[in-house]
Parts: C-alpha cells; structure tokens; sequence
C-alpha cells in the first residue's frame, strides 16, 4: 500500500514548498529513487524545472517534462494533468488535489505551505487519504 507523508511548512511565502520539493527531489534521487513531481500547471512545472538547476550551487538533478521524449532515463520527471510515467516510485504532489494516479506509487510526498489556502488544501487531502485507510505520517518542518 502507498505510504504518504505530508510535509507541514511553517513558511509562509510560496516558494518555500517549491524549494523544499527540490530538497525531497535530490534525497529521493541520491538515495536511486525515481520521482514524478505532479503541479496543477505547466507554469508552475517550469518554475520548478529553473528551480531545480539553481537551488543549490553543488547540485546537479538530471530531470525532464513528462511531455518530452526522454533523452536517457532521466530520474525525476515533472509535469502537470496527465498520466503519471511508468516505473516510478516516488510521487511529490505540488497539486491542489489527489492526483489519480497516486496509488501507482510507492511514497507520495504532499507538501502542505505555511499559509491558510494551503493548510485547508492539505487539510482536504489527508482526509481523502485517512478515508482510504492509506499509512499518514507528518512531519512538521
């Protein structure tokens, strides 16, 4: 069964769920894991997709659009609305909902801002997964 773990940001502004993802990404990545970052819009997945070059001068996550034909087996792959890709095992939902196809996953990481939107977002999402009966875990950060 997926095991999901909601991660609670105390910050307020909005790019700390993004910078934080990119943290999640290159744990996940270090430790072989392949990671499906899911975003409600193609914006937002190219926000992220600078981001992941810049957010931390030492580090190199090799990663490409869901939409994009793979130029070799890119680890992380970020997109929006569609179906998640094959064989990965680690879902970041950056997604105002439950994507669908979260369960095709072994790990799904919700990542729930500071601010109240947010919180009520989140709020919604673990009572989709607690009705369920899925594994929570939280982790206040």
């Amino acid at each position: 069964m997926t095991r999901v773990d909601f991660y609670i940001l105390s910050h307020t502004e909005p790019s700390a769920r993004d910078r934080y993802a990119c943290r999640l990404v290159q744990k996940a990545w270090e430790l072989g894991h392949r990671v499906y970052l899911h975003m409600d819009e193609e914006a937002h997945a190219r926000q992220l997709d600078e981001l992941l070059w810049t957010f931390d001068q030492g580090s190199f996550i090799p990663h490409r659009f869901l939409r994009e034909p793979a130029s070799c087996e890119e680890p992380v792959i970020l997109g929006c609305g569609e179906q998640a890709p094959p064989d990965t095992e680690v879902l970041i939902n950056l997604g105002t909902e439950v994507p669908p196809f979260f369960s095709q996953f072994e790990r799904v990481a919700e990542l729930v801002g500071g601010d109240q939107a947010h919180r009520e977002l989140g709020r919604e999402r673990y009572r989709f997964y607690r009705e369920r009966g899925y594994p929570l875990h939280d982790h206040r950060i």
